[in-house]
Order: structure tokens, then sequence, then C-alpha cells
């Protein structure tokens, strides 16, 4: 049998909300689990839209690397 670790040195996830507030707490809650297995934030890109009922619509997409 045998056993393989596969080092990870990219990582792209995606977020969406309903305010800024929780897009912030969810994607700073992904960084701590991400900077456990060594990756760091290597860039982010955000948007914000607003429906036709004039509802925030927030989304980011963060690109972890490895240190």
């Amino acid at each position: 049998m045998q056993f393989q670790l596969d080092l990870i040195e990219d990582k792209i996830e995606f977020f969406e909300a309903t305010t800024l507030t929780s897009l912030e707490k969810k994607i700073a809650e992904k960084i701590e689990q991400n900077r456990a297995i060594l990756l760091g934030v290597h860039s982010v890109s955000h948007q914000m839209q607003i429906d036709a009922d004039g509802h925030k619509h927030f989304s980011a997409v963060v690109h972890f690397k490895a240190k």
C-alpha cells in the first residue's frame, strides 16, 4: 500500500454574503484555516451588486498560495 502526500501550492476560494461584515468574517475564518496548512493570501478580488429589489449582494474571490 502506497501513501503519498502532495503539497497544496495554490488554492482559490469563492465567497458570497448579503452584508460586507459577514463576507469579511467568512474570509477571515478561511484565512485562519488555510494558515494552518501553510497557505497565505496572494490576492483578493471583490464585487458588490444590487438586484432589482434593491438588495445588495457581495462576493469575493481569494487566491491562496504556499508561503
